[in-house]
């Protein structure tokens, strides 16, 4: 269990908070490049801030808070020009840095617009996604995770609902697997699991590996610090925190060239998944209920009926949830190191190879690696876009 304060400290996602402050010393994904390069200009809620991300004629990527410093208006609405967004209430125009680069009704050789400073953030494209940093400048490199660099991987993106919970729901699952066999084990999706398999978990410099162990095989992926869930098979769950009681989550999904050589692809399809919940129950009353014939639609209900923000004051820890307070332990760590100015796990200031993680299904008896069931069957659907929930 923790103290109601020692869960704030892990779980508020704010500016200034513990937890929101950390989570700003990463690279966080807004939207896929494809669906900006579409729309020009979309709204995003990111750590409890409300923004828009566009692009500009000139092809740079901006991430502004939505509301426009002159009279609030949102810039969701705006128009975008050669070098900038406008405002759609005034015209006030911003470049991709937050500088005011025009007021259309100040007077003539006005210089007011150079003393307005719009809170703005870097944005970069990896593995077909655009990332933004809020954190303090100089920014960081975005790690070359095999998921977003490797060359001869083949990615698509999908954009699941936006889950009705704290992120740290998702990422202490992604370290239980004591709960593969109840939870996703009837569909047939885990049906090597068994209720008492063998877990292992070991912290690494980029998260913690965990190895799920039952009678013929190790099954190892990572939890990739502080909100990836890498693996197991072709996939990578990003696990984006909207705000304390909001959770969007983003694959990226790959398939390997045979040969290795380079896929060539330049722009990375990406589509929106349908909803996990049903807005009346199997009785027809007007109330959610969960789909329980998905490991999505499980998941969510797992993570959201513990409530908005889990009351871990109530819970009562066991043996099988090592890998949950070891996470716990992790986070309230890298919180301490990025509240006294240095580099949290995994943050990367010098151009490095790519990082390859351990995602594999080895034999337990003669340590053959087994290749990933189901691999070979993914399919690359084609760009989807529907309205943004």
């Amino acid at each position: 269990m923790l103290s109601a304060e020692a869960n704030q400290r892990i779980t508020k996602v704010g500016p200034g908070t513990p937890a929101g402050d950390l989570l700003r010393r990463y690279w966080m994904p807004v939207a896929p490049k494809a669906e900006v390069d579409e729309v020009r200009v979309r709204p995003v809620r990111l750590l409890g801030e409300d923004l828009v991300v566009y692009k500009d004629d000139r092809g740079r990527y901006g991430l502004l808070a939505e509301q426009c410093p002159h009279r609030s208006a949102s810039l969701a609405y705006g128009r975008i020009d050669d070098d900038g967004i406008r405002c759609p209430y005034h015209g006030w125009k911003y470049d991709v840095t937050g500088r005011c680069l025009e007021q259309p009704a100040e007077p003539a050789g006005s210089t007011y617009k150079d003393t307005i400073k719009h809170t703005a953030y870097p944005v970069q494209e990896a593995g077909g996604l655009l990332f933004a940093y809020m954190g303090p400048l100089p920014a960081p490199l975005i790690p070359p995770f095999d998921v977003l660099a490797r060359p001869d991987w083949e990615r698509r993106i999908e954009i699941h609902p936006i889950l009705d919970c704290n992120w740290v729901q998702p990422m202490e699952n992604s370290v239980d697997p004591a709960h593969l066999y109840w939870l996703h084990g009837y569909t047939g999706g885990a049906p090597n699991q068994q209720p008492d398999d063998e877990n292992r978990y070991e912290e690494f410099d980029f998260g913690i590996y965990k190895s799920h162990v039952n009678e013929d095989e190790i099954e190892t992926h990572p939890l990739v610090f502080p909100n990836i869930l890498r693996g197991p098979g072709h996939v990578a769950h990003f696990r984006i925190p909207v705000d304390d009681t909001h959770t969007r989550i983003m694959y990226i999904l790959y398939n390997p060239t045979p040969d290795g050589t380079p896929t060539g692809q330049e722009n990375v399809p990406y589509q929106y998944i349908g909803p996990i919940k049903t807005e009346h129950d199997d009785f027809g009353y007007p109330r959610y209920q969960h789909r329980m014939d998905t490991f999505a639609g499980q998941d969510g209900m797992a993570w959201e009926t513990q409530g908005p923000v889990a009351d871990r004051e109530r819970e009562h820890l066991s043996v099988s949830d090592t890998g949950v307070i070891m996470f716990r332990k992790m986070l309230d760590q890298q919180i301490t190191v990025a509240a006294e100015g240095g580099d949290p796990l995994g943050v990367i200031r010098t151009p490095r190879d790519v990082i390859n993680f351990k995602v594999q299904r080895e034999d337990r008896h003669n340590g053959q690696i087994i290749p990933w069931r189901g691999q070979a069957e993914r399919s690359f659907a084609k760009s989807v876009r529907v309205p943004v929930a």
